[in-house]
């Protein structure tokens, strides 16, 4: 295969992101756990959670930013589609607490 793209949509490559958000979000559970049971070191556990969820955040956003600025993967199509995603989204969050009321 030459490796050349012949379609206008971006495949996304393996991302060591999730796992590690929810190995960081799963530490600030704990965390909060052991705060609430007034263990000696939670709340330095929680905030260890609370910065590496931020963390995570931070390096997801960056290289969301490096794949669409600086190596061009998110063409026009692309962004279309993530408009019709974050719309999709709202709409089933609304729909989702209007269920409640």
């Amino acid at each position: 295969m030459s490796g050349a793209n012949k379609h206008p949509y971006h495949l996304v490559e393996a991302s060591p992101w999730p796992a590690v958000g929810s190995a960081a979000a799963f530490t600030a559970a704990i965390g909060a756990v052991m705060y609430m049971h007034e263990v000696a070191y939670g709340v330095a556990v929680l905030g260890l959670g609370f910065a590496l969820v931020l963390a995570t955040m931070f390096m997801w956003w960056r290289d969301i930013v490096r794949e669409a600025e600086y190596q061009g993967h998110h063409t026009p199509i692309v962004q279309i589609g993530m408009r019709y995603g974050m719309m999709l989204f709202i709409a089933s969050e609304v729909m989702f607490f209007v269920a409640f009321f």
